[in-house]
């Protein structure tokens, strides 16, 4: 379902400020929250859409990507299982991808089922009827470069003396946890099935570059000079160094984007874009020639020269 413009959601136009969006959501969310509108999903709903409008629009970074790019700037591309979060399974629950299952939330026990027959050896939701015993779950975790959680890697497991070989695919998160069926605790009784294996992944962090969601984020700056007459910049990205143009005229905090730079986020690998947001350096410490070729500038600028 294509996502409707933040802007409209919260009923402001596009060069509302701060505390007109601040209001209007305010306004917004108290007619819409759940607690004044107990069992109605219509209103439920349009108070998830209102509060993924103000976390955009209320965030300057946020909403300059959003001004520029639109929802594919801010994680809000559709199709991205990701999203802004990174996160697939919402509360919890499990997603499948590449062949291997993915779990956010796994502590506890699974359900009724599983409490009953750890101690009981049947199920609840079997009408009482017997089954085996399942072994208990082991859980581990590995840690992952950067580029290792955008690209994929194979890492090495030792559990109870032998080696697992563990493949992590492209796009996983920090805080995304593996399962591997039948590689935890040995079944308690003949007949009954081993326990499974839960990794949780570590990502480390990147000293240049952050994630939002399938989007990498990072940031160059650039002197005043520059950036009044255009130039080009090498930005690092996860496939490498990249020329990048900046325009003459160029503002600070202005974001470029880099297309199938980001995350890879499905399994036809489709990847987000690299945002790079370009910040201009204002110079300390002049010497007396730079001082009075700026003070020309300025002169210049009031008598009309410069526009």
């Amino acid at each position: 379902m294509t996502k409707r413009d933040y802007y409209e959601v919260l009923g402001v136009s596009k060069n509302a400020s701060d505390d007109e969006i601040k209001k209007a959501y305010r306004k917004l969310a108290i007619k819409y929250h759940p607690d004044k509108n107990p069992g109605d999903k219509e209103a439920e709903e349009k108070f998830k859409e209102i509060s993924e409008a103000h976390e955009v629009l209320s965030d300057k970074q946020k909403r300059a990507r959003y001004d520029q790019f639109g929802h594919a700037g801010v994680g809000g591309a559709s199709g991205n299982p990701f999203g802004g979060s990174g996160n697939p399974f919402g509360q919890g629950g499990s997603y499948n991808f590449n062949g291997q299952e993915f779990h956010f939330d796994f502590g506890g026990a699974g359900g009724l089922d599983d409490i009953l027959g750890s101690i009981f050896g049947f199920g609840g939701g079997m009408g009482g009827r017997r089954r085996p015993m399942r072994g208990a779950d082991y859980r581990t975790s590995v840690t992952v470069d950067f580029k290792e959680a955008i690209f994929g890697t194979t890492k090495s497991i030792n559990l109870e003396g032998k080696t697992i070989k563990l493949k992590i695919p492209a796009g996983i998160d920090d805080g995304m946890s593996i399962r591997l069926q039948g590689r935890g605790g040995p079944a308690p009784q003949e007949g009954g099935q081993k326990g499974d294996l839960y990794v949780l992944i570590h990502v480390k962090p990147d000293k240049h570059l952050t994630r939002d969601g399938a989007i990498i984020l990072s940031e160059e700056r650039i002197s005043m000079v520059d950036a009044a007459l255009g130039t080009e910049i090498e930005v690092e990205t996860v496939d490498g160094p990249i020329t990048m143009k900046v325009p003459a005229g160029t503002q600070s905090g202005t974001p470029f984007k880099l297309s199938g730079h980001g995350v890879p986020f499905r399994a036809d690998g489709d990847r987000g874009p690299h945002i790079v947001t370009v910040i201009v350096e204002t110079p300390k410490n002049l010497s007396r020639k730079q001082k009075e070729l700026l003070q020309e500038f300025q002169a210049a600028k009031k008598r009309g020269l410069f526009r």
